[in-house]
Order: C-alpha cells, then structure tokens, then sequence
C-alpha cells in the first residue's frame, strides 16, 4: 500500500473505538460506578424520612429506575453509539436537542467522579491523617487515570479486582448480620423495615415516595454502561442487557443490606429525625454495635477503595461522552482523536477538569456538599431527554419499526413524569447550578450556530 493510502486509511480510522469489551465487563464499569454498597452513607437519611422503611424505599426506587433502564435498552439497539443519551436525542430529536442532552449529562459525568475522588481522599486522610486528603484525592485521579488512559479493557480488568472486593466485603456484612440476627433477634420488627417501625406514627406512603427523590440517586452511573456501545463485541444487545442486569442486581444488593442494617439499627428512625446529626454515620454505627469495630473498618476501606474506582467509571463513560461530541463537532474536534482506538484527549481532558473540582473541594471544608448538592440535575435532565428520544424515534418519527402504544408510549411517557419529579424534589443550590449550567450551553449553542464549519 502506497504511504498515501497508508494515510488516509490511518485519518479514516482516526476516530475509531476498539471493540474489545464483554458483558461481564460492562456489568463491572456500570457497578463500579454506582458501587455495590452506595446506601451506606446516605441510610440514616432514608430511614428517618421514610419513618423506617428503608428497604421498600430502595423497592420502590428500583422500579422508579426501571424505567429508564428500559428506555436506554431501547434506544442503544438502535443507535449503539458512544455518548450514549446524547447520540440517542440527537438522531430522535434533533442535534439541538442532542447537545442538551449531552451538555447536561456532562455536568453529571465530570462531578460524579470528583466526589467519589473526593470520598476516597476522606477516607484515606482518616487512616493516614499524616497526608492531607486533597493528596489523596488528587492520587486517587492520577492512578485511575493513567488505568484508562491504558484501556478500556485493561481497566476493566483492574476494574473487576476491586468490585470482587466490595462484593466480598457486603457478603462478609450479611453473613454477620445473619448470625448476629439469629443469635440476639433483631432490634426492630422483621417487617419493619418494608413497613415502617411506627415510632413515627402509621405507615405513611408519602413519606416513602419523599425518600424515593434520595434513592434513585444512589443509582447514577448504570447508564454509563450504554457509552461504551462502540467498544463492545457482540453488538448492542448485549449492551442492553448489561444495563437491565446491572440495574436489577444493583437494587437487590441495595434491598438486601439496608433490610438487614435496619434490623440491626438500635436508634429509631423518630431518633433519627430529631438528631441529623446521627444520619450520615448510621450505618457504620449499625454496624460498629452490633457486630464490631472491626466489620466497620472492613466496610470503610472497601468504600475508600469503591470510591476512587467508582470515579474511574465515571472518568471513562465522561471521556467517551466528550469524545462523541468532538467527533460530531459539537466540541472541539481534537477530542475526537483515538490513540490504539483509546480516546486519550478526551479522557485527559475530563480528568484535568475533574482533578481541578476534586482538589478544590478537598481543600474546603464544605467542600463535599458544594459538589454533592449539583451533581444529579444534570444526568436527571438527560434521562428525561432520553425518555423524549424514545417517544421520538419509535412513536413520532416511527423510525423504528411497528410501534408498542407500552413501550414506546406509556413507559418512557412514566419514567420521565418521575425524573422531572426527583428534579422539581431537588435542592434549592441544585436547580441553581443546573439552570446556570444550562444557560452556558445555550450560549455555546448559539456561539457555534453563527460560526460555519458545524456539522448538521
């Protein structure tokens, strides 16, 4: 072959994603990224708003998310392309509607990782108070980091050692709830944690619906599986698949640790309520009464670790979703660029902008809850935008085939009714920095209407 032909085909192949991922390595980014055991910290919350039915509010929030689990398996059938949510709105809605889609999922995918970076920091900073946690935090990002920057199949590998920890982790945690359970009884009703433990009256539907709008957050990150569309053998199917398997297993595992945790819980969810103070150490507090201090330090460096790998799912699903805007121009085009069908540019370029989020966080005292209160309104906006692009591929445009009044119409027509409702529940500072972050992307948009060279 000529050097020019030799040329061209390399400029070709330029933007091309290597197909070298399984479902089994699916299921682990999109776990790993919504991590096996997330109740953990945000427990006593939901115990306490729920008046005690913690586990029927992670039933409940599991079917909540069904629903867009659905609507991404329809969609990535049809376009298996990277970016996920916004490749979907893009070719259903319009490439306005994509760019939103895709700019709002952005705010997600970069600040998802910064706190999980950030969480990691803590924790390591409290086994070695002797280096500060901004050092921590800003290791966790080079070492995850320079994993993706090797690949995605590699860090999938690495990515799977430590899942395989924090699974072993949370059965170690049932397995001693079981014996301490059937040893010493529970301190709550068996029933109580699907109805209420009554120390805050009759059991009230309302209040576990108002610890729904918490729950379903525990579950960002099982749509990032659909991102890696272009690198995975064996067509979209199996991507599909991936996302409603990791889904349903992710919310068993939830089911099953906050039922057995809130049978153990000595303090009442009205104790609780009064005392907010408790809720955020609740569950190690369980754990620490119950069974021993050396389970709550077990359960601790597991999500230390958890944490920092959690963010390199994130990173990775970030890179792929700025890599698939840059190829379609909706960024700049150099983040398009693949080196050994890994997109390198991209993927530095979200750990830079994440790193700079994390640091700057981890040096704050509020630094946590700055990141944690506008980090959902993002990846809420762009799944109710996914549910928009199925009602616009499959029922307005048609496009894919005979039309199912259930899946194409009443499913995704429920599940965005119920992210638009975690949204309008969200924080006063969230739907602040989610409509400013908005208003910048209009700006963009506008910014690359009036230059010529944009891609339709």
């Amino acid at each position: 072959m000529s050097e020019t032909g030799t040329t061209t085909r390399a400029a070709e192949n330029a933007d091309d994603l290597r197909r070298s991922l399984g479902f089994r390595d699916l299921v682990v980014y999109g776990l790993l990224f919504i991590a096996p055991m997330a109740p953990v910290g945000v427990f006593g919350t939901l115990d306490a708003k729920s008046h005690g039915a913690v586990a029927l509010v992670y039933v409940v929030a599991t079917v909540a998310m069904a629903f867009t689990a659905f609507s991404y398996a329809q969609m990535v059938r049809v376009v298996p392309r990277a970016g996920s949510v916004y490749a979907y709105a893009r070719v259903a809605l319009g490439k306005e509607a994509g760019f939103v889609a895709g700019w709002m999922a952005m705010l997600d995918y970069l600040l998802i990782p910064a706190v999980a970076y950030l969480f990691s920091g803590i924790a390591m900073n409290a086994l070695v108070p002797e280096v500060s946690r901004w050092v921590w935090t800003a290791l966790a990002v080079v070492v995850t980091t320079l994993l993706n920057l090797w690949g995605v199949r590699a860090a999938a590998r690495v990515g799977f050692l430590v899942l395989a920890m924090e699974i072993v982790v949370l059965l170690v945690f049932a397995v001693s709830a079981v014996v301490v359970l059937a040893r010493d009884g529970a301190e709550r009703g068996w029933l109580s944690p699907l109805s209420g433990d009554g120390t805050q009256g009759a059991f009230a539907l309302s209040a576990v619906i108002g610890a729904v709008s918490v729950a379903v957050l525990s579950y960002l990150g099982f749509d990032a599986i659909a991102s890696f569309a272009e690198e995975v053998t064996g067509g979209s199917e199996k991507v599909a698949r991936a996302v409603l398997f990791c889904l349903a297993l992710a919310g068993v595992l939830f089911v099953a640790q906050t039922y057995l945790v809130a049978l153990l819980e000595p303090v009442t969810s009205a104790q609780l309520a009064a005392d907010p103070g408790k809720q955020g150490s609740a569950f190690y507090d369980a754990v620490d009464v119950s069974v021993g201090t050396w389970l709550h330090d077990l359960v601790a460096v597991s999500k230390a670790i958890g944490a920092a790998f959690a963010a390199l799912a994130g990173q990775a699903a970030a890179g792929r979703l700025l890599f698939a805007m840059g190829r379609d121009r909706r960024l700049p085009r150099a983040l398009a660029r693949t080196d050994s069908g890994v997109p390198r540019v991209a993927v530095l370029c979200a750990a830079v902008i994440t790193l700079v989020a994390a640091v700057w966080a981890a040096r704050r005292d509020d630094g946590m809850d700055h990141l944690v209160s506008v980090v959902d309104i993002g990846a809420l906006t762009a799944f109710t935008l996914l549910h928009a692009s199925v009602v616009g591929w499959f029922a307005v445009r048609r496009a894919g085939g005979p039309v199912s009044w259930w899946r194409h119409g009443a499913v995704p027509v429920v599940g965005a009714a119920i992210t638009v409702a975690v949204i309008v529940a969200a924080s006063g500072a969230a739907q602040v920095v989610g409509a400013v972050w908005f208003v910048v992307g209009m700006a963009v948009l506008v910014g690359q209407r009036g230059r010529s060279g944009v891609s339709p």
